[in-house]
């Protein structure tokens, strides 16, 4: 005072002084310092990416929180207990810092409000733990995007006008859903001394054009399906997304979200009444975005260098690929193909993308196709537990559009949007369908373009897109009369069109075959799995438990795309021409098509066969050894499938089988025997049958039990069946 200079004192802040606590200006002067001397390996981390990001004007900063732990414990403790208050502070103390990086000695340059994005490694919490006591604070979200607005504008100041005495104010507006109502009396008529009338009420209107806004975007998001409990519906909140986080995420990419848990006032409804005023509605106001391609694109922070010493040393074991089949449902008895099938199913082979943009998938499809009781089920349960990303979905129950997409209306803006499907919520997973016979045939072709093509193409209520499905389908069937008949061909016990069968990689027919001693051997292993104890022949614990085997598809996946050798390519091509030609021998023979159809696509099979298994062992080339496996895994699938009919003529042989059959049964009554050469005399000459029609007869009534041969297959004895 007595110097006569400038003496300036806080009006505005509130003085906290007394209870200890800091100031608002004291907490953005701390931020501040936080933002200028944060050094990481003699590196200012944030003074940087400050700079760099206003030179390129994009005014946000993505600051760790783990950082500012590190530097300031009580102070990252404010911000995540008390986030609606310290985050303006930061944006503030951001303004404030990229003014002085950019021009420290004039102030005159406009740099508009910075947007303060966080991302974390604190424990997550899932959408069903939030609850009251969560309130505005800071949490971590993980879930599924299964929707997302177009974008909107959000007013961040009003500016508004009397309509009395053209009076005008700014009022700020919170983000969020939070809205702000106008003030009820003209501010200038309850100042004193003014003259004039009063305004009367409600005087205020909004000037749009001077206004400020701000981009807004409301996500939806819901619990991964792997973390909802079983026979719980999957939760869901919707996030307010601002500024910079708008336009991050589409329906079906897997996020965790850093941001506020608030609470808004739903609007009411025409039939609710107003009487529950306290019930608010949360929501999350995003102040951080993780999408997993972000940390799958990072790739080495995700597996430690433990982890990834394990693991190489795991690739080059050389029983690896029996080691891991074993360890695909080991309560499972036999089946091994199938488990090595399924295991080249879990690692997919190599995306190819063409020069002239044409996309090849890698993704290996596999259907099987069996008798009630043996395990097919299972068996996809234990691949939905065994795949990174996975979704298990029962024929009879999905909808066309639960497969793939539906177009919602939003309930409040009217508007439409996309909600994805089991397929897209599996993108880069394996889709597991159950019953698959028993789904409608248009629901059915609803996957024709996700199998092939791994996108799903919507014209739906005025939405035209697409969306990506980069999945693997499981599926399994059983055949049409409920057991596979041995008497039809496969055409006749399939009941799938061969657009959707060509589709499949591999296919199984899984038989419940009756032998004794197979019998005897799966008996006892049941039994030792009912009793609790372990089984005779295959030990029911695998070596490697599922987790880390998880762990180590995700990894062999992400490290690894093999190509195949010339001299694998050489023989794979002179192979599939001498199966393209088998397949046309026994059309020729039988005199019908092939019901499951041998195309290019079937060659594609087995290239991408033979990358996966070359993926499994890390090695960067599918040589002539794995194209080998990938043969005799399908021939003993799909080729096997396709000679399951041969030998088994049309419809009228079958009708002389049948009448035949009833023939002999009269010739021959139980416990009757007679001699071979004796029957065929009678039959082929005397009755007019066929020599194939006879030879198949008894072979199928051979396999029944119904006949036995003796004396070397000379005498014919009827059994008591």
């Amino acid at each position: 005072m007595d110097r006569q200079s400038v003496y300036s004192t806080h009006v505005y802040t509130p003085n906290f002084n007394e209870s200890g606590e800091d100031t608002p200006l004291q907490i953005q002067q701390q931020l501040e310092n936080f933002i200028f001397n944060f050094r990481l390996d003699n590196r200012f981390t944030y003074r940087d990416q400050l700079k760099e990001n206003t030179l390129l004007k994009r005014y946000y900063c993505d600051i760790n929180i783990n950082d500012l732990i590190n530097y300031n414990e009580e102070l990252a403790h404010k911000l995540v207990n008390e986030p609606g208050d310290v985050i303006p502070l930061f944006e503030a103390a951001l303004k404030k810092c990229a003014i002085k990086i950019l021009s420290p000695h004039e102030t005159k340059e406009q740099i508009p409000d910075h947007q303060l994005l966080l991302h974390s490694d604190a424990e997550e919490t899932p959408i069903r733990n939030l609850d009251s006591m969560t309130i505005s604070r800071l949490v971590r979200v993980p879930g599924i995007v299964i929707g997302a607005s177009v974008m909107s504008s959000k007013a961040t100041t009003i500016f508004m006008q009397c309509r009395n005495c053209q009076h005008t104010q700014s009022v700020p507006v919170l983000g969020g859903f939070s809205g702000v109502s106008l003030p009820r009396q003209c501010a200038r008529s309850r100042l004193p001394n003014e003259g004039g009338e009063k305004c009367p009420m409600d005087p205020y209107f909004v000037i749009h054009e001077r206004s400020q806004f701000a981009d807004q975007q409301i996500i939806k998001l819901q619990e991964a399906p792997d973390q909802v409990p079983v026979g719980e519906i999957p939760r869901h909140v919707l996030i307010s997304a601002d500024r910079y986080l708008t336009n991050r995420v589409v329906p079906g990419s897997r996020c965790t979200v850093t941001g506020i848990f608030s609470i808004y006032q739903q609007k009411g409804s025409k039939n609710s009444t107003g009487s529950a005023v306290a019930i608010r509605t949360p929501y999350l106001r995003a102040a951080g975005i993780q999408t997993d391609l972000d940390q799958t694109a990072k790739g080495a922070s995700i597996f430690s260098e433990e982890e990834e010493q394990e693991f190489l040393e795991l690739s080059r074991r050389d029983d690896l690929y029996n080691l891991l089949t074993d360890c695909i449902a080991p309560s499972i008895y036999g089946n091994r193909d199938i488990k090595k099938a399924i295991l080249c199913l879990l690692m997919g082979g190599s995306k190819k993308i063409l020069p002239d943009g044409m996309k090849l998938r890698g993704d290996i499809n596999v259907l099987l196709l069996g008798d009630p009781g043996t395990a097919k089920s299972q068996l996809l349960k234990f691949v939905e537990k065994a795949a990174p990303i996975s979704i298990y979905t029962s024929g009879k129950g999905s909808s066309a559009a639960g497969l793939t997409a539906s177009v919602q209306r939003d309930a409040t803006t009217r508007e439409f949007y996309l909600e994805g499907g089991a397929m897209v919520l599996a993108d880069g997973g394996v889709v597991c369908i159950d019953e698959f016979d028993k789904m409608r045939d248009e629901d059915r072709v609803a996957i024709h373009e996700a199998m092939e093509q791994q996108t799903i193409s919507i014209a739906k209520a005025g939405i035209t897109t697409i969306l990506n499905a980069r999945t693997s389908v499981l599926a399994a069937a059983n055949p049409i009369f409920g057991r596979y008949d041995d008497m039809k061909s496969p055409g006749e016990n399939i009941d799938f069109q061969t657009t959707i069968l060509s589709r499949f990689d591999m296919i199984f027919i899984v038989k419940d075959e009756h032998s004794r001693t197979k019998d005897e051997s799966i008996a006892k292993h049941v039994m030792g799995l009912q009793m609790g104890g372990r089984t005779v022949d295959e030990p029911t614990e695998a070596e490697i438990s599922v987790e880390k085997m998880k762990r180590y598809i995700s990894y062999c996946k992400s490290r690894c795309a093999p190509r195949l050798s010339t001299a694998a390519a050489e023989k794979l091509s002179s192979h599939f021409v001498s199966i393209r030609r088998q397949v046309h021998a026994a059309e020729m023979e039988a005199n019908t098509r092939s019901s499951i159809p041998i195309t290019v696509r079937q060659l594609e099979a087995i290239v991408r066969i033979s990358e996966s298994l070359a993926k499994l062992t890390l090695s960067v080339v599918a040589t002539e050894a794995h194209v080998d496996e990938a043969i005799r895994l399908f021939l003993c699938s799909t080729m096997d499938a396709v000679n399951q009919g041969t030998g088994q003529g049309g419809k009228e042989l079958n009708e002389e089988v049948n009448r035949l059959e009833a023939e002999l049964k009269r010739r021959l009554p139980i416990g009757w025997s007679t001699s071979l050469a004796t029957l065929r005399r009678e039959m082929v000459q005397g009755k007019g049958f066929t020599e194939q029609a006879l030879n198949r007869t008894l072979l199928i009534m051979q396999r029944r039990d119904t006949i036995m041969f003796r004396n070397q297959g000379q005498q014919v004895y009827r059994n008591a069946v």
